[in-house]
């Protein structure tokens, strides 16, 4: 490798690569789990005051809460996922940082971290939507039955928010 190629090689690479790889696979798991907590805490207010009135209902509207509780899995999935795309540091060899072909780039990194951010954000938004929805929603089924059907579509449109980002973070994760 001539000077020039290994003094490229050492533009494109860095400790800051790993900083930003490891934040991505943190996103994901925090934003989804933050989106996962609120959307069950808020479904779950909704469904304890909804079974004050009709408790037998209180398990057809659970689902709500599950899946509020799925969206922290789309995080897991990203998380370990990048994870292991990190490669571990090699030690200083003939002035570059690593061997040839072996480094891990900033562009590694920044990919890591629109991945995690790309599922974490939407799993957040989605997770939202699923809290707010589903406190509205099984309080309605608890005074009107025929909404049931309507609140589990208006659910299914928010988790596929959330999906969709999991969809990309997966793309991008696989560079």
């Amino acid at each position: 490798m001539s000077d020039a190629d290994a003094e490229l090689l050492n533009s494109l690479t860095g400790p800051s690569a790993y900083f930003f790889a490891y934040i991505g696979a943190a996103s994901a798991i925090v934003f989804a789990n933050l989106g996962s907590a609120y959307g069950t805490a808020k479904a779950g207010v909704g469904i304890l005051s909804m079974g004050v009135v009709s408790p037998h209902l209180v398990m057809k509207n659970i689902i709500p809460a599950v899946m509020a509780g799925i969206l922290g899995i789309y995080g897991l999935i990203v998380a370990v996922l990048l994870n292991g795309t990190i490669s571990a540091p090699v030690a200083p060899t003939g002035g570059t940082i690593c061997p040839e072909g072996e480094c891990f780039k900033y562009a590694d990194g920044f990919r890591a971290l629109a991945s995690g951010l790309c599922c974490g954000i939407s799993s957040l938004g989605a997770g939202m939507a699923i809290g707010i929805v589903g406190d509205a929603g099984v309080r309605a089924v608890g005074q009107q039955d025929r909404l049931f059907v309507g609140m589990i579509l208006i659910l299914i449109f928010a988790e596929a928010v959330a999906l969709y980002g999991l969809i990309v973070a997966l793309v991008l994760s696989q560079g």
